[in-house]
Protein backbone atom coordinates (compact mmCIF):
# COMPACT_ATOMS: atom_id res chain seq x y z
CA UNK A 1 0.00 0.00 0.00
CA UNK A 2 1.45 3.23 -1.04
CA UNK A 3 1.17 6.57 1.38
CA UNK A 4 -1.84 8.09 -0.76
CA UNK A 5 -3.93 4.89 -0.23
CA UNK A 6 -2.57 4.75 3.41
CA UNK A 7 -3.58 8.43 3.93
CA UNK A 8 -6.77 7.98 2.31
CA UNK A 9 -8.04 5.25 4.66
CA UNK A 10 -6.67 7.06 7.95
CA UNK A 11 -9.03 9.95 6.92
CA UNK A 12 -12.03 7.63 5.79
CA UNK A 13 -11.97 6.04 8.56
CA UNK A 14 -12.46 9.14 11.12
CA UNK A 15 -15.04 9.82 8.84
CA UNK A 16 -17.17 6.21 8.72
CA UNK A 17 -17.00 6.77 12.59
CA UNK A 18 -18.47 10.27 12.58
CA UNK A 19 -21.09 8.80 9.90
CA UNK A 20 -22.23 5.96 11.57
CA UNK A 21 -22.62 8.65 14.82
CA UNK A 22 -24.44 10.95 12.57
CA UNK A 23 -26.90 8.20 12.06
CA UNK A 24 -27.29 7.46 15.73
CA UNK A 25 -28.63 11.38 15.86
CA UNK A 26 -31.54 10.32 13.45
CA UNK A 27 -32.78 8.08 16.54
CA UNK A 28 -35.46 10.25 17.58
CA UNK A 29 -37.35 11.07 14.54
CA UNK A 30 -38.21 6.90 14.75
CA UNK A 31 -37.94 6.43 18.68
CA UNK A 32 -40.54 9.21 19.70
CA UNK A 33 -43.32 7.16 17.71
CA UNK A 34 -42.80 3.88 18.95
CA UNK A 35 -42.60 4.75 22.37
CA UNK A 36 -46.34 5.85 21.93
CA UNK A 37 -46.85 1.93 21.67
CA UNK A 38 -44.07 0.12 23.24
CA UNK A 39 -41.29 0.47 26.17
CA UNK A 40 -38.19 1.32 25.27
CA UNK A 41 -37.11 -2.36 26.56
CA UNK A 42 -39.32 -3.70 24.19
CA UNK A 43 -38.32 -1.35 21.17
CA UNK A 44 -34.83 -2.25 21.62
CA UNK A 45 -35.67 -6.23 22.36
CA UNK A 46 -37.56 -5.81 19.12
CA UNK A 47 -35.28 -4.19 17.33
CA UNK A 48 -32.67 -6.67 17.79
CA UNK A 49 -35.03 -9.81 16.88
CA UNK A 50 -35.21 -8.00 13.77
CA UNK A 51 -31.32 -7.72 13.68
CA UNK A 52 -30.91 -11.21 13.71
CA UNK A 53 -32.12 -11.62 10.89
CA UNK A 54 -29.22 -9.67 9.33
CA UNK A 55 -26.87 -11.18 12.35
CA UNK A 56 -27.52 -14.73 11.34
CA UNK A 57 -26.15 -15.40 7.72
CA UNK A 58 -23.46 -13.14 7.66
CA UNK A 59 -22.72 -15.24 11.10
CA UNK A 60 -22.88 -18.42 9.37
CA UNK A 61 -20.92 -17.12 6.20
CA UNK A 62 -18.37 -15.85 8.54
CA UNK A 63 -18.41 -19.20 10.78
CA UNK A 64 -14.87 -19.85 9.46
CA UNK A 65 -13.07 -16.97 10.45
CA UNK A 66 -13.58 -17.38 13.53
CA UNK A 67 -11.94 -20.76 14.45
CA UNK A 68 -9.49 -20.36 16.57
CA UNK A 69 -9.98 -16.41 17.64
CA UNK A 70 -12.72 -17.02 20.25
CA UNK A 71 -10.36 -16.95 23.32
CA UNK A 72 -11.63 -16.20 27.13
CA UNK A 73 -10.56 -12.34 26.41
CA UNK A 74 -12.12 -12.40 23.01
CA UNK A 75 -15.12 -13.46 24.16
CA UNK A 76 -15.44 -10.84 27.17
CA UNK A 77 -14.72 -8.02 25.00
CA UNK A 78 -17.73 -9.71 22.44
CA UNK A 79 -19.54 -9.24 26.26
CA UNK A 80 -18.48 -5.78 26.98
CA UNK A 81 -19.32 -4.06 24.37
CA UNK A 82 -23.21 -6.04 23.48
CA UNK A 83 -24.25 -6.43 27.35
CA UNK A 84 -22.22 -3.45 28.55
CA UNK A 85 -22.52 -0.81 25.54
CA UNK A 86 -25.64 -1.67 24.23
CA UNK A 87 -27.63 -2.82 27.36
CA UNK A 88 -26.54 -1.90 30.56
CA UNK A 89 -25.27 1.14 29.70
CA UNK A 90 -28.33 2.71 28.13
CA UNK A 91 -30.55 1.19 31.42
CA UNK A 92 -28.26 3.37 33.33
CA UNK A 93 -28.39 6.41 31.77
CA UNK A 94 -32.33 6.18 31.18
CA UNK A 95 -32.79 5.35 35.31
CA UNK A 96 -30.10 8.43 35.95
CA UNK A 97 -32.64 10.70 34.21
CA UNK A 98 -35.76 9.30 36.30
CA UNK A 99 -33.51 10.00 39.83
CA UNK A 100 -32.15 12.77 39.35
CA UNK A 101 -30.62 16.59 37.81
CA UNK A 102 -30.38 16.24 34.17
CA UNK A 103 -27.82 19.08 34.10
CA UNK A 104 -25.58 16.92 35.73
CA UNK A 105 -26.35 13.58 33.67
CA UNK A 106 -25.11 15.88 30.59
CA UNK A 107 -22.41 17.32 32.12
CA UNK A 108 -20.63 13.98 33.66
CA UNK A 109 -21.56 12.42 29.86
CA UNK A 110 -18.84 14.48 28.47
CA UNK A 111 -16.39 12.70 30.30
CA UNK A 112 -16.98 9.53 27.79
CA UNK A 113 -13.64 10.23 25.95
CA UNK A 114 -11.26 10.24 28.48
CA UNK A 115 -12.39 7.00 29.71
CA UNK A 116 -11.53 5.84 26.28
CA UNK A 117 -8.34 7.51 25.81
CA UNK A 118 -7.02 6.22 29.17
CA UNK A 119 -8.29 2.69 28.13
CA UNK A 120 -6.81 2.91 24.74
CA UNK A 121 -3.56 4.25 26.47
CA UNK A 122 -3.37 1.38 28.91
CA UNK A 123 -5.01 -1.95 27.03
CA UNK A 124 -4.27 -0.96 22.90
CA UNK A 125 -1.11 0.46 23.94
CA UNK A 126 -1.99 3.83 22.00
CA UNK A 127 0.28 6.22 21.23
CA UNK A 128 -1.62 9.28 21.48
CA UNK A 129 -0.85 12.29 19.21
CA UNK A 130 1.19 15.30 19.54
CA UNK A 131 -2.13 17.72 18.83
CA UNK A 132 -4.02 15.34 21.66
CA UNK A 133 -4.91 18.39 23.99
CA UNK A 134 -5.39 20.65 21.29
CA UNK A 135 -8.28 17.54 20.12
CA UNK A 136 -9.41 16.98 23.44
CA UNK A 137 -10.21 20.58 24.64
CA UNK A 138 -11.80 21.57 21.22
CA UNK A 139 -14.32 18.48 21.61
CA UNK A 140 -14.92 18.56 25.03
CA UNK A 141 -15.45 22.33 24.69
CA UNK A 142 -17.41 22.22 21.78
CA UNK A 143 -19.96 19.36 23.66
CA UNK A 144 -20.25 21.52 26.58
CA UNK A 145 -21.48 24.21 24.49
CA UNK A 146 -23.48 22.50 22.08
CA UNK A 147 -25.25 21.19 25.48
CA UNK A 148 -25.53 24.12 27.61
CA UNK A 149 -24.71 27.11 25.42
CA UNK A 150 -22.98 29.75 27.02
CA UNK A 151 -24.96 29.61 30.57
CA UNK A 152 -23.34 27.71 33.07
CA UNK A 153 -25.43 24.72 35.03
CA UNK A 154 -27.00 25.63 37.83
CA UNK A 155 -25.44 22.77 39.80
CA UNK A 156 -24.31 21.87 43.39
CA UNK A 157 -22.50 19.81 45.81
CA UNK A 158 -25.64 17.58 45.96
CA UNK A 159 -26.31 17.32 42.49
CA UNK A 160 -23.36 16.03 41.61
CA UNK A 161 -23.18 13.21 44.76
CA UNK A 162 -26.53 11.44 44.10
CA UNK A 163 -27.37 8.10 42.73
CA UNK A 164 -27.83 9.22 38.91
CA UNK A 165 -24.70 10.42 38.90
CA UNK A 166 -23.16 7.59 39.24
CA UNK A 167 -24.86 5.86 37.05
CA UNK A 168 -24.53 8.27 34.23
CA UNK A 169 -21.09 7.71 35.08
CA UNK A 170 -20.70 4.12 34.75
CA UNK A 171 -23.01 4.94 31.68
CA UNK A 172 -19.93 6.68 30.18
CA UNK A 173 -17.47 4.39 31.57
CA UNK A 174 -19.34 1.08 29.55
CA UNK A 175 -19.70 3.19 26.32
CA UNK A 176 -15.87 4.85 26.61
CA UNK A 177 -14.97 0.76 27.06
CA UNK A 178 -16.85 -0.35 24.34
CA UNK A 179 -15.15 1.67 21.38
CA UNK A 180 -11.89 0.28 23.11
CA UNK A 181 -12.86 -3.44 23.17
CA UNK A 182 -14.37 -3.09 19.41
CA UNK A 183 -11.03 -1.79 18.32
CA UNK A 184 -9.49 -4.75 20.11
CA UNK A 185 -11.69 -7.25 18.50
CA UNK A 186 -11.00 -5.49 15.13
CA UNK A 187 -7.12 -5.89 16.07
CA UNK A 188 -7.79 -9.61 16.83
CA UNK A 189 -8.14 -9.98 13.06
CA UNK A 190 -11.98 -10.36 13.68
CA UNK A 191 -14.60 -8.46 10.26
CA UNK A 192 -16.29 -5.92 11.36
CA UNK A 193 -19.45 -7.49 9.99
CA UNK A 194 -18.67 -10.28 12.43
CA UNK A 195 -18.54 -8.14 15.43
CA UNK A 196 -21.81 -6.19 14.44
CA UNK A 197 -23.29 -9.40 14.22
CA UNK A 198 -22.10 -10.70 17.79
CA UNK A 199 -22.90 -7.51 19.29
CA UNK A 200 -26.84 -7.95 18.57
CA UNK A 201 -26.88 -11.99 18.88
CA UNK A 202 -25.31 -11.57 22.02
CA UNK A 203 -27.10 -8.79 23.21
CA UNK A 204 -30.70 -10.86 22.56
CA UNK A 205 -30.58 -13.24 25.92
CA UNK A 206 -29.67 -9.86 28.40
CA UNK A 207 -32.67 -7.95 26.62
CA UNK A 208 -34.86 -11.05 26.86
CA UNK A 209 -34.32 -11.45 30.94
CA UNK A 210 -34.57 -7.60 31.02
CA UNK A 211 -37.73 -7.77 30.01
CA UNK A 212 -39.25 -11.14 32.02
CA UNK A 213 -37.75 -9.02 34.88
CA UNK A 214 -39.79 -6.13 34.51
CA UNK A 215 -42.60 -7.56 33.66
CA UNK A 216 -43.72 -5.18 30.89
CA UNK A 217 -47.29 -6.07 29.39
CA UNK A 218 -47.51 -5.65 25.46
CA UNK A 219 -50.14 -3.27 24.71
CA UNK A 220 -50.34 -2.24 21.08
CA UNK A 221 -53.53 -0.64 20.75
CA UNK A 222 -54.09 0.85 17.44
CA UNK A 223 -55.82 -0.34 13.72
CA UNK A 224 -54.57 -2.28 11.25
CA UNK A 225 -53.18 0.33 9.40
CA UNK A 226 -51.64 1.60 12.11
CA UNK A 227 -49.69 -1.42 12.86
CA UNK A 228 -48.34 -1.71 9.65
CA UNK A 229 -46.91 1.82 10.17
CA UNK A 230 -45.62 0.99 13.27
CA UNK A 231 -43.66 -2.16 11.53
CA UNK A 232 -42.25 0.11 9.00
CA UNK A 233 -41.08 2.45 11.72
CA UNK A 234 -39.60 -0.34 13.90
CA UNK A 235 -37.81 -1.83 10.68
CA UNK A 236 -36.18 1.85 9.71
CA UNK A 237 -35.39 1.83 13.21
CA UNK A 238 -33.45 -1.03 13.05
CA UNK A 239 -31.98 -1.24 10.26
CA UNK A 240 -30.60 2.74 9.87
CA UNK A 241 -29.99 3.75 12.90
CA UNK A 242 -29.81 0.62 14.53
CA UNK A 243 -27.48 -1.73 11.70
CA UNK A 244 -26.43 0.95 9.41
CA UNK A 245 -24.82 2.72 11.86
CA UNK A 246 -23.03 -0.24 13.10
CA UNK A 247 -22.22 -1.37 10.03
CA UNK A 248 -20.04 1.93 9.43
CA UNK A 249 -18.94 2.74 12.79
CA UNK A 250 -16.85 -0.52 12.76
CA UNK A 251 -15.54 -0.33 9.12
CA UNK A 252 -14.19 2.98 10.44
CA UNK A 253 -12.43 1.48 13.59
CA UNK A 254 -11.17 -0.61 11.52
CA UNK A 255 -8.48 1.94 10.38
CA UNK A 256 -9.00 4.39 13.47
CA UNK A 257 -7.65 4.43 16.28
CA UNK A 258 -9.56 4.89 19.48
CA UNK A 259 -8.78 8.07 20.69
CA UNK A 260 -10.08 9.38 17.19
CA UNK A 261 -12.98 7.58 17.22
CA UNK A 262 -14.00 8.15 20.46
CA UNK A 263 -14.15 12.62 19.42
CA UNK A 264 -15.20 11.61 15.93
CA UNK A 265 -18.31 9.87 17.98
CA UNK A 266 -19.28 13.45 19.00
CA UNK A 267 -20.98 13.48 15.51
CA UNK A 268 -23.96 11.85 16.96
CA UNK A 269 -24.55 14.89 20.08
CA UNK A 270 -23.95 17.15 17.49
CA UNK A 271 -26.29 15.86 14.94
CA UNK A 272 -29.01 15.04 17.59
CA UNK A 273 -29.25 19.23 18.87
CA UNK A 274 -29.61 19.38 14.74
CA UNK A 275 -32.33 17.34 14.47
CA UNK A 276 -34.28 18.44 17.50
CA UNK A 277 -34.12 22.31 15.85
CA UNK A 278 -34.85 21.27 12.44
CA UNK A 279 -37.47 18.80 13.01
CA UNK A 280 -39.02 19.64 16.86
CA UNK A 281 -38.52 23.42 16.14
CA UNK A 282 -36.26 23.29 19.47
CA UNK A 283 -34.17 26.17 18.00
CA UNK A 284 -30.05 26.52 18.61
CA UNK A 285 -28.83 29.48 20.64
CA UNK A 286 -25.69 30.76 19.65
CA UNK A 287 -23.53 29.20 22.09
CA UNK A 288 -25.16 25.45 20.58
CA UNK A 289 -24.51 26.85 17.02
CA UNK A 290 -20.83 27.35 18.13
CA UNK A 291 -20.19 23.97 19.90
CA UNK A 292 -21.85 22.06 16.54
CA UNK A 293 -19.30 24.32 13.92
CA UNK A 294 -16.58 23.17 16.75
CA UNK A 295 -16.96 19.48 17.14
CA UNK A 296 -17.33 19.46 13.22
CA UNK A 297 -14.50 21.13 12.92
CA UNK A 298 -12.29 19.18 15.57
CA UNK A 299 -13.54 16.45 13.06
CA UNK A 300 -11.87 17.96 10.56
CA UNK A 301 -8.00 18.78 12.07
CA UNK A 302 -8.28 15.18 13.42
CA UNK A 303 -8.84 13.49 9.92
CA UNK A 304 -6.34 15.98 8.24
CA UNK A 305 -3.78 15.19 11.23
CA UNK A 306 -4.23 11.64 11.04
CA UNK A 307 -3.90 11.63 6.91
CA UNK A 308 -0.43 13.65 7.22
CA UNK A 309 0.70 10.98 9.97
CA UNK A 310 0.06 8.48 7.60
CA UNK A 311 2.20 10.04 5.31
CA UNK A 312 5.64 10.91 7.43
CA UNK A 313 5.15 7.33 8.32
CA UNK A 314 4.93 5.64 5.08
CA UNK A 315 7.76 8.38 3.97
CA UNK A 316 9.73 6.56 6.67
CA UNK A 317 9.31 3.44 5.66
CA UNK A 318 10.16 3.55 1.95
Amino acid sequence: MNWKSSRIAGINGIWYVALGATLWGLDPLFRILLLKSFTSAQIVFLEHLLLAGYALPVLIKFRRTLVGKLSLTVIGALLFISWGGSAIATILFTSAFAHGNANAILLLQKLQPLFAIILARFMLKEALPSKFIVYIIAALLGTYLLTFGFAAPALGFKDLGTLSCLFSILAAVLWGGSTVMGKFLLQKNLDFPVVTSLRFLLAIPLLAAVLLAGGDAWQVNSTTAGLALLLVNLLFQAFFPGLLSMLLYYKGLSSTKAFYATLAELAFPAVGVLINWVVFDQRLTMGQLIGFLLIWFTLWLMSRGKGEASKINISQTL
